[in-house]
């Protein structure tokens, strides 16, 4: 059976019905999640250890100027999170972006994006992981525990969670996000008493002098903030989680919206916030990469236990991105797997309605992690950190292009658009695919990390072509009861 016969059939069913028909990946799944959880599902995935950890080390190495990354990698993630808000609302799928894909992109691109999301989320499994086991060995108690164990109990523990039910996993990511607002809401409320008091931090008087006498907004020049991109976008990872939740929500309709706008004020308020804060407080030369940058400030105001507390609060960041990693894989393989683009197993649901199929291949992938952190210890968190980046960068895009090819049907009267979306398209949806495209070019220079990890993008290709063919005859054959079902 051709595509195009398939696509000519989907599209005479949804001339005939109210709306598209649902993807087969999600029946069965309970509607556990409340509007709080997806609106702290929204704060968590826009704040994570990408601030409260990596921001140290950007700023040293970028100056003030990382305000201003943040902020327009910031706006092109908003863009993002936007186009996928509208066409949940268009047609609520567990599958997200990859049902998308399938709609407007065929089969392959729905292949290329749940394999490309499943290798982002993978790798940051592991980077979660490895870095929960290095935040729990700053505590003398668990100094003696070999870093690859911490790993394996932080892999259990999450793992256990994820299976008993979607509303326990709801809860435990809107009190992971309540641990992460408070701590940036307190931090930002003595860093505004200190810089309104102009009480001495480090021996440094805050305020705008700390800016103009350590060389101004770019102290390093343009390349470092050109560079730090790629992380920046990375920390932002996991906001695309809002499309993926509201299939187990009751109304997406009104849920989303609202966790989809909130969160352009809230990378203004606490990433672009904070770090100008940041600037304000203490030179950029005093913060380090392997430290905290507000733990950095509170500790030069003689802040008590200021160390365990923030270490606490990103060991929580990091069980948060992992409980989220593991959420939507599942979800993802699902869909791809009722399509046949996965393997059959992570089609399965427990009785908790939970697909624990595909949870349990991300496991799998994850406890490679964890051998990672028996062989390499000190290189684990950098090497999968970066193959993620790739994973993500990719998902971004294939969003867009969906939301574009969207668009183009709904001029032609093939689909209608929801009142809430994405304006300025197609320039919206272009502009952002080439900035992303153009931070993944830029990863070329820098020789270290980022040229080591686009030379893997041809490896991944090979990869991605080898396991089409592996799988095209049972996708089609998959097309092809669909299509039988459409004519009966």
């Amino acid at each position: 059976m051709s595509k195009d016969a398939v696509d000519t059939a989907g599209a005479a069913s949804r001339t005939g019905a109210t709306q598209s028909p649902a993807d087969a990946g999600d029946a069965g799944y309970s509607k556990g999640l409340k509007a709080r959880h997806v609106n702290m599902i929204a704060i968590g995935g826009a704040i994570g250890t990408g601030l409260f950890l990596g921001a140290g080390g950007r700023l040293r190495d970028a100056g003030p100027a990382l305000a201003v990354a943040y902020l327009i990698c910031g706006a092109f993630a908003f863009f993002v999170v936007r186009a996928l808000g509208e066409l949940v609302l268009y047609r609520p799928s567990s599958g997200s972006f990859v049902s998308y894909a399938r709609e407007f992109l065929g089969e392959k691109g729905a292949y290329v994006a749940g394999w490309m999301y499943f290798l982002n989320w993978s790798t940051t499994g592991i980077a979660d992981i490895t870095a929960i086991a290095l935040y729990t060995h700053y505590w003398s108690f668990f100094t003696d525990i070999p870093q690859w164990v911490l790993a394996l109990i932080a892999l259990a523990v999450v793992l256990a969670v994820n299976l008993i039910s979607v509303k326990i996993f709801g809860e435990m990511e809107f009190w992971f996000a309540i641990i992460k607002v408070a701590t940036l809401v307190g931090f930002m409320l003595i860093g505004i008493f200190l810089l309104a008091t102009q009480h001495e931090v480090g021996g440094h008087t805050p305020g705008p002098g700390l800016v103009t006498d350590h060389g101004g907004l770019l102290p390093h020049g343009m390349m470092p903030v050109v560079l730090v991109m790629q992380g920046v976008i990375f920390a932002y990872a996991a906001l695309e989680l809002v499309g993926v939740a509201a299939g187990e929500t009751e109304e997406p309709e009104k849920v989303v919206p609202r966790a989809v706008n909130s969160i352009m004020w809230r990378v203004g308020v606490f990433y672009v916030g904070s770090v100008v804060l940041l600037a304000l407080l203490l030179p950029g030369s005093v913060y380090t990469a392997d430290q905290s940058p507000f733990v950095t400030v509170l500790s030069k105001i003689g802040v008590p236990a200021a160390g365990d507390v923030m270490n606490l609060v990103v060991l929580t960041a990091a069980m948060s991105s992992l409980n989220s990693g593991l959420y939507s894989t599942g979800r993802i393989l699902r869909s791809m797997a009722m399509a046949g683009s996965a393997p059959r197993f992570t089609a399965k649901m427990n009785r908790s309605q939970v697909p624990y199929g595909g949870i349990l291949l991300t496991c799998a992938v994850c406890v490679l992690g964890v051998v990672l952190n028996y062989l390499m210890p000190s290189q684990a968190f950098e090497i999968v950190l970066n193959v993620a980046s790739l994973g993500i960068i990719s998902t971004w895009v294939i969003i867009m292009i969906c939301h574009l090819v969207f668009v183009r049907r709904a001029k032609e009267g093939l689909v209608t658009r929801p009142s809430f979306r994405l304006r300025g398209s197609p320039v919206t949806e272009i502009v952002t695919i080439a900035f992303l495209l153009a931070v993944l070019g830029l990863m070329w220079n820098d020789p270290e990390v980022g040229r080591k990890t686009l030379l893997l993008v041809p490896l991944i290709a090979v990869l991605l072509v080898a396991g089409w063919f592996g799988v095209r005859r049972r996708v089609t054959k998959t097309q092809d009861e669909e299509l039988s079902g459409f004519t009966k």
